[in-house]
């Protein structure tokens, strides 16, 4: 089978990454995929397992139509028999391309369960609506990455019997309970291994509203002086004004790490005692908190997505945009890690096993041949 993914960039995101990690291990399958902007973080790395990359270049925001054309020529050119877009802007123009060039087989890929009326692009929730309208029209299914993410897009308009969800899937080999990980990370940033550290990997958006994080973390100050927290993605480094400035203004500067883009968050994972997802909206199936539980790491997530779904009973829930909740559950968990040492261990555990049985890259691939066969 050949299939061609159309996605809007391959940044580091959420979408992106499970992209890659079906076209890597899915081996049974011819994968092309085609980016809307730029190669981004994942383009060399596709490049790099032999995956066929077409980039278009368009700048966000603006569509290009000899762009457009070479995308329908494209198509035509190498004859899928499955086309499979991701995220609203390649679903849009992926889904109408592709039919003009005769697939029938196109499947639409929804990331998002949530808007925020103030922070979400207005263009973007636009055209989630018009996507509604089309979606019993352009797409022979939609595949929705959280159960949170089809209820929504049900209620915004989309057709709800062309749903589908498959759950984000992970290689267990790869994200693996690594001490010697855990060491290196610790030395890189020159922490003893005694010291308190935590972590959150995510781009710097108003979506992982890393203020309120700045400002729950000020809270934990007042409780415990000797920690360090780390800040993983993009645009989390010193100049970034914005968010040094919030950290100066809470008195961080001597607590959080900016550590910017990374490739190796098993490395990461493995080297923070607790994993922080402070999401206000927007997220779908959140890898980071699944990353981190298959390295034992427990979670701290606001409920936003399948959170909540991913954690089960391994971790702390708490709602999002409330800096106070977020706070109480760090210190909750603090508390028990260095009080609690069994109960600690036999939460690590856990996190390990609920991702195993739940969220295996096996089952996942499988899951996407059942929807393109149908």
């Amino acid at each position: 089978m050949k299939v061609l993914h159309v996605i809007t960039s391959l940044n580091d995101g959420g979408a992106e990454g499970v992209l890659y990690r079906l076209c890597h291990y899915d081996t049974s399958t011819s994968h092309i995929v085609v980016c809307l902007m730029d190669e981004g973080k994942y383009g060399p790395l596709l490049r790099k397992d032999g995956i066929e990359l077409f980039c278009l270049n368009m700048s966000a925001g603006k569509v290009s139509f000899s762009a457009l054309w070479s995308l329908y020529k494209y198509i035509r050119l190498i004859k899928p028999d499955v086309v499979q877009t991701w995220m609203y802007h390649a679903d849009f123009i992926g889904g109408i391309i592709s039919r003009f060039a005769g697939i029938k087989s196109v499947f639409w890929n929804i990331r998002q369960s949530g808007f925020d009326k103030d922070k979400s692009k207005k263009s973007t929730i636009i055209l989630a609506k018009l996507c509604a309208h089309l979606s019993g029209i352009l797409p022979k299914g939609i595949i929705c990455c959280a159960h949170k993410a089809a209820r929504l897009h049900s209620d915004l308009g989309y057709k709800s019997s062309q749903m589908t969800v498959i759950s984000n899937g992970y290689d267990l080999n790869f994200f693996s309970v690594n001490d010697l990980l855990a060491c290196e990370f610790r030395s890189e940033l020159m922490i003893d291994p005694k010291t308190l550290l935590l972590g959150m990997v995510g781009r710097f958006h108003p979506q992982k509203d890393h203020f309120g994080l700045l400002r729950a973390l000020s809270i934990v100050k007042s409780s415990i002086q000797d920690f360090k927290f780390v800040l993983v993605g993009l645009d989390l480094n010193r100049n970034n004004r914005r968010l040094n400035n919030e950290i100066n203004y809470f008195g961080l500067e001597q607590n959080i790490l900016l550590l910017e883009q990374r490739v190796d968050i098993p490395l990461v994972m493995n080297g923070i005692d607790i994993n922080v997802l402070s999401s206000a909206f927007g997220e779908g199936f959140p890898n980071v908190i699944a990353e981190a539980m298959a390295c034992g790491t427990p979670c701290v997530a606001t409920d936003v997505g399948d959170s909540a779904f991913i954690v089960g009973n391994t971790g702390w829930i708490i709602p999002p945009s409330n800096p106070q909740a977020l706070a109480n559950a760090i210190l909750r968990a603090v508390e028990e890690k260095q009080t609690k040492k069994q109960t600690w261990s036999a939460r690590k555990v856990a996190c390990r096993n609920r991702i195993k049985e739940h969220f295996g890259i096996e089952t996942f691939i499988r899951n996407y041949h059942k929807v393109w066969v149908k």
